[in-house]
């Protein structure tokens, strides 16, 4: 192996093993399924893709356990009304049922002030398992700084 390959081999192992340690992989153990333990940030900031967005969290907790995986879905935008009960998508579905559930295995969600002021969202009406954030984009950039995974559904 050429001295220029070694050099590049090195590079990228410290590379994959810094990002590992970067995002909580110093800590990681088994979670069913094959899959290690995870920490997750799904972002959600479409009505309309939130219903398959929590679908996907759900799925996600089934492959690995509830117990194995953290989740936190944050919403802004015109995502953030998933988290508006009584809110509904073009197909007509509402959220409400869906958040509890997940909300009971233990995913938490998370809705923007920036957008509950732009968007004039009734505070009384934000689902009582949200979390008023102060900037959506700014806790999942946050969020990832900290060793959460991100996923954009």
């Amino acid at each position: 192996m050429s001295h220029i390959k070694r050099i590049s081999l090195i590079a990228a192992t410290t590379v994959l093993g810094a990002s590992l340690v970067a995002c909580g992989g110093e800590n990681l153990k088994p979670a069913k399924n094959g899959y290690m333990q995870q920490k997750v940030a799904y972002h959600v900031n479409d009505i309309n893709s939130a219903f398959g967005a929590f679908r996907n969290v759900k799925n996600h907790l089934n492959a690995l356990g509830d117990k194995n995986v953290e989740i936190i879905i944050v919403t802004h935008s015109k995502g953030a009304f998933s988290l508006v009960d009584g809110s509904k998508d073009k197909k007509g579905r509402g959220f409400e049922e869906t958040i509890q559930k997940l909300a009971n295995r233990g995913v938490k969600f998370q809705i923007c002030a920036n957008t509950i002021r732009g968007k004039k969202i009734d505070k009384n009406k934000i689902n009582l398992n949200a979390k008023v954030i102060p900037s959506g984009v700014a806790q999942l950039a946050d969020l990832q700084q900290k060793g959460y995974y991100y996923i954009k559904p």
